[in-house]
């Protein structure tokens, strides 16, 4: 089965109240963990590429390495540029075989996120690739790029609904309470920001930071209308962790198998966990 665009199940997502996760790949290891515990759950899914990961593996191998799980699995599976930061980008992604693109534009003025926002949408659809945009400014730290909480700015319900109205967006990421990485503490999340867009809009709204959210946050984000929680950081802390326990606990292993191994399975079982708990388990 080819990539496809995340119109392929977001939809459906939206309509019978489940989310789709975006597993970010950042390396063979991670698209072989996502895919396989998207195949034991029947489950579509989307490759989430950032530009630092997408600097690290090469344009190239990424594209490959998705086309191989899309192949191999038969599921529906998008390949996503995360965070895109610019028209450019973009299209260099569109161009060698993503299926799906993020600008996000949430740094600049409305007007302007609004302005560039329609031109990436324009070109994309144009080549039936999708499109996620962003409004506000979410916390954390996503590559070299760190947002001190301070300065996370909540999106406004009705700035969301005319962003959507103005650019066509398949579904929009809005600052809610979240933030990249993991939480020192438990996330303040507006649930009734995203019901108020929800509700106004006919795509769904993205859950950035989905990582270290509590389960019942998770569930009550998706009753309320989100159908895309990004992930990440706990995959890495689980690959990261288990290769560290392996090496720790033996100081003879030396060949990368030994530990990747078992980091890779650390990573499938979060995955199916995640899978699990956003409702997408057999909606392949």
């Amino acid at each position: 089965m080819p990539l496809v665009s995340m119109n392929e199940f977001l939809p459906a997502a939206k309509e019978k109240k489940f989310a789709v996760g975006q597993f970010n790949m950042n390396n063979l290891e991670f698209s072989q963990a996502i895919v396989q515990a998207a195949m034991e759950e029947n489950s579509p899914f989307i490759f989430g590429v950032s530009e630092g990961a997408l600097k690290y593996m090469g344009i190239e191998f990424t594209v490959a390495m998705a086309e191989a799980a899309a192949k191999q699995s038969g599921l529906p599976i998008a390949l996503h540029l995360d965070h895109g930061s610019s028209f450019d980008v973009a299209m260099k992604c569109i161009r060698a075989g993503f299926s799906s693109v993020m600008f996000d534009g949430s740094h600049y003025s409305y007007e302007e996120n609004v302005r560039l926002t329609k031109e990436v949408v324009k070109t994309a659809h144009a080549m039936g690739v999708s499109v996620e945009g962003e409004l506000g400014t979410i916390g954390g730290v996503e590559d070299d790029i760190s947002v001190d909480e301070s300065d996370a700015n909540l999106a406004k319900p009705d700035e969301a609904i005319r962003f959507y109205e103005e650019t066509g967006v398949d579904c929009l990421a809005i600052a809610v309470g979240t933030a990249h990485g993991m939480y020192s503490g438990e996330p303040d999340i507006k649930f009734d920001i995203i019901e108020e867009v929800t509700k106004n809009i006919p795509v769904p709204v993205v859950l950035h930071g989905g990582s270290g959210v509590p389960d019942e946050m998770i569930r009550k984000s998706i009753e309320a209308g989100v159908g895309k929680i990004n992930v990440n950081t706990e995959n890495q802390v689980a690959l990261t962790n288990t290769i560290r326990n392996v090496l720790n606990s033996n100081d003879s292993v030396y060949d990368p198998r030994k530990y990747l191994g078992p980091g890779k399975e650390a990573m499938v079982e979060v995955v199916k966990s995640k899978i699990k708990l956003f409702g997408s388990s057999n909606q392949a």
